[in-house]
């Protein structure tokens, strides 16, 4: 049989979106996947994570709606009827991502675990692909620590979390990152308590550490209980043998700064990070090499094997769905065609779903100031200012822009309700190159959240309004 004109390993969005691109433009294309199609996103991520997000923020909304006039009395989480909710979620979006759909693409679908036997040979359970391409699209596993006892006690992640038929009582969360931070609001929403133990100082060291801080505050605010600057270094069955202890000090060592803390949990959540995953593949053989445990590919997004690219979790820099889909969508292009093109990652936004929402994109306020100096400026527009937040009673966070002297926008950040709807349009603002002044001066629907990214830029305009163009300005309206 002739050889497939693409191989794809990996049924996540990368590979869905890359099987599905090239059998569009007449490839023969075989995809391989060991599990279920749809991947993280899916099965373990982005769907049921909101899903359980939207049940919690359902009961949050009904426990605050007597400031509005709204009585409901006590509210009730029936916890087995909520995580239904999720896997129904979960099951009406399947079929978007099901073999009998790609097939119907013209996609080979192969049930299997994938391994190189040679450049571009690939064995699937003893039967042999050969392939003119290979896309590597093996995504990512949730990273578990080396604590000490850590494997000796029943713990939680990402991929087994959403399949619980029980609600924990107290809820240990590893981890203060996006998942961690997520899950905690989410489950103290639904009526678990919950401790995070994050051993940086700081929430999110990667977003803008004004709105980060904010966030923490709301958090807190709602019972999630932050240790933060604090280590786990033993984890351990708790005395009852039922549930988890565990102990926490800064650096994991107990004997410098403060004490350790002790906390015990029914339940245990690992949230501290992603590895990527292709320890089956046998890389070495396809002439495929990895560094630091991430496949290595150029700005093209091909491996160090001539034929052969890598798209996704695998790959980095971005684990997220809207980057596996961008890359995917590269790799189709640089695969088949010629002149390549780069990845580029400059105007990537991407949301932290809590509430409120936090959305970034482009340079924090410290890494401006860090590589542009007293050339970077802020400007900033609290919802607490704004009337539609007003209205609907979300006045917590601000949109804050982050531009040069000059007005080109360098990033944009929000902490608010509906962030991660507003995001889009500061990135389309960046990508195109479209000033803070151009924003500024677009019209935008009133009354809508959106306007808090208009009256932002419109303070850089404002900003201009001084010495030589103001006293001009001045004569000329009153000659």
């Amino acid at each position: 049989m002739a050889p497939y004109d693409l191989v794809v390993i990996g049924g996540g969005t990368a590979g869905l979106v890359t099987a599905a691109g090239s059998a569009g433009i007449g490839a023969r294309v075989a995809l391989v996947e060991r599990a279920r199609l749809g991947g993280e996103c899916l099965w373990n991520g982005c769907v049921p994570s909101k899903a359980i997000i939207g049940v919690a923020r359902a009961a949050a909304d009904a426990r605050a709606s007597a400031r509005f006039g709204v009585n409901t009395g006590t509210v009730e989480v029936d916890f087995a009827a909520a995580m239904r909710w999720v896997q129904d979620a979960q099951q009406r979006i399947a079929p978007h991502d099901s073999p009998e759909r790609f097939r119907g693409l013209g996609v080979e679908v192969i049930e299997g675990g994938a391994k190189f036997t040679g450049e571009r040979t690939i064995a699937v359970d003893g039967r042999q692909l050969d392939a003119k391409r290979i896309v590597l699209a093996t995504g990512s596993a949730p990273a578990v620590p080396p604590i000490p006892g850590l494997a000796d006690v029943p713990f939680l992640t990402n991929e087994t979390i959403f399949s619980l038929t029980s609600q924990p009582r107290t809820l240990l969360v590893l981890g203060g990152g996006p998942i961690g931070l997520e899950l905690a609001q989410a489950f103290v929403r639904l009526g678990t308590a919950v401790h995070v133990i994050e051993a940086a100082p700081r929430l999110l060291p990667r977003e803008d550490h004004e709105l980060a801080t904010l966030l923490g505050e709301r958090l807190t605010a709602e019972g999630v209980q932050l240790h933060l600057g604090l280590k786990a270094s033993r984890v351990e069955l708790a005395p009852d043998g039922r549930g988890v202890r565990v102990t926490a000090s800064p650096d994991g060592d107990p004997e410098v700064g403060r004490g350790p803390i002790v906390l015990d949990g029914d339940a245990l959540l690992v949230a501290t990070g992603r590895t990527p995953r292709h320890e089956s593949l046998e890389l070495a053989r396809g002439g495929v090499e990895v560094r630091h445990g991430g496949i290595i590919v150029d700005d093209h997004l091909r491996t160090t094997a001539e034929q052969v690219w890598a798209a996704g979790d695998c790959v980095g820099p971005l684990r997220f769905t809207h980057v596996a889909d961008y890359q995917a969508r590269l790799v189709i292009r640089n695969a088949f065609f010629p002149l390549a093109s780069k990845a580029d990652y400059s105007a990537v936004p991407w949301v932290t779903f809590t509430e409120p929402e936090l959305a970034h994109v482009g340079l924090t306020e410290e890494e401006a100031r860090e590589r542009y100096g007293e050339r970077a400026r802020i400007w900033r527009r609290p919802f607490a200012d704004v009337d539609r937040a007003i209205t609907d009673g979300e006045t917590q966070g601000m949109v804050k822009l982050v531009t040069t002297a000059r007005g080109s926008i360098l990033g944009g950040h929000i902490l608010g309700h509906g962030a991660g709807n507003m995001i889009g349009e500061i990135t389309l603002a960046m990508k195109h190159g479209i000033s803070a002044h151009a924003l500024g001066s677009t019209i935008h629907p009133y009354p809508t959240y959106p306007e808090a990214i208009k009256q932002a830029a419109e303070q850089y305009t404002k900003s201009r309004f001084t010495g030589f163009t103001k006293r001009a300005v001045n004569w000329y309206v009153r000659r």
